[in-house]
């Protein structure tokens, strides 16, 4: 598939191409754009088109979005941002529960502002190497903080001191990621200060 090989991966595509190829065992088949940008909102949304251009690599997408049977709303500064017609979205006011992330999650990464889930600017952990070595934490949907699991421990670092509330709802979620990573042994989560 000449040409199609060299969008989102450049001039090393062809290559990055047959490598995927040959670890599928099988050809990769072309996704057409649009499935591609409603594939981006159902994971993402809602989100401006800056954001899906991020995401994918891909320019000009403001004329497939536009084309797209999808529900243009207003961001805090009056952007649009663009979802699925019947995505969940729940009242503004809705507490979201801590979640834990892996290293390199798109949520922190696949959008061009990423305020709306990084306070403060701060860079997304992209450690030098081959390989991450811990995960990030949210609390109500933000960036609050990273994790690892090493030697059977659970650290959890927060960025700043939780209240007794996302404290304890934090724990809690960890108890369950400790038991999903590892069912069979036990971990020791140890909650840091900041």
């Amino acid at each position: 598939m000449p040409g199609a090989t060299t969008g989102i991966w450049g001039k090393n595509g062809p290559a990055a191409w047959a490598l995927v190829e040959s670890w599928l065992g099988a050809p990769l088949r072309p996704v057409p754009l649009d499935a591609l940008v409603l594939c981006y909102l159902g994971a993402f949304g809602p989100a401006t088109v800056a954001d899906i251009q991020v995401w994918s690599g891909l320019t000009r997408l403001c004329e497939v979005v536009e084309r797209l049977p999808v529900q243009l709303l207003r961001g805090p500064a009056d952007q649009a941002l663009y979802d699925l017609p019947d995505a969940p979205r729940p009242a503004e006011d809705t507490p979201a529960p801590p979640r834990f992330l892996p290293e390199y999650d798109n949520l922190l990464l696949s959008h061009a502002d990423r305020s709306r889930v990084i306070p403060h600017a701060r860079p997304v952990p992209l450690p030098p190497g081959n390989g991450a070595t811990g995960g990030t934490f949210l609390i109500d949907g933000l960036w609050q903080g990273t994790w690892q699991l090493r030697d059977h421990k659970l650290r959890i670092r927060p960025f700043t001191r939780l209240g007794a509330e996302d404290g304890d709802a934090l724990l809690a979620e960890a108890a369950g990621l400790s038991a999903f990573i590892a069912p069979q042994a036990t971990q020791d989560i140890v909650l840091d200060e900041p």
